[in-house]
């Protein structure tokens, strides 16, 4: 069972910056797709960023495009979204997920992490 532990959020004025961190347990990390996703009160989970598991491939949400840079470090298991220009409708948690499939894009991620709440102020 891969475990994914996120990292890094917390309340920021607008127009600053974040990065978040997601490590993971599971040894074969280098084998995943990875992706972030996040969740504002009352709207549904919507997706943010992806990262290919070899390629270097990278997908982004046209609201953040631009402003966050999705990156891994294989050797430390971790992946990361460096969030700049932050805005308040940036609010919301924060999710890393991980996916098994060889397909690229990912349809479906096999596992989640627990969330990190982000909060930008106006």
């Amino acid at each position: 069972q891969v475990q994914l532990v996120e990292s890094g959020g917390g309340l920021v004025q607008a127009g600053g910056s974040l990065r978040l961190s997601c490590a993971a347990s599971g040894r074969t990390f280098s084998s995943y797709a990875m992706g972030w996703f996040r969740q504002a009160p009352g709207k549904e989970r919507e997706f943010v960023a992806r990262i290919s598991r070899s390629d270097g491939y990278t997908a982004y949400a046209d609201s953040v495009k631009g402003r966050f840079t999705i990156s891994r470090d294989n050797a430390k298991k971790t992946v990361y979204l460096q969030m700049n220009s932050l805005k308040p409708e940036d609010t919301a948690v924060y999710y890393c997920a991980a996916a098994m499939t060889p397909r690229w894009p990912p349809v479906s991620y096999d596992f989640w992490g627990q969330g990190t709440q982000v909060t930008v102020s106006s």
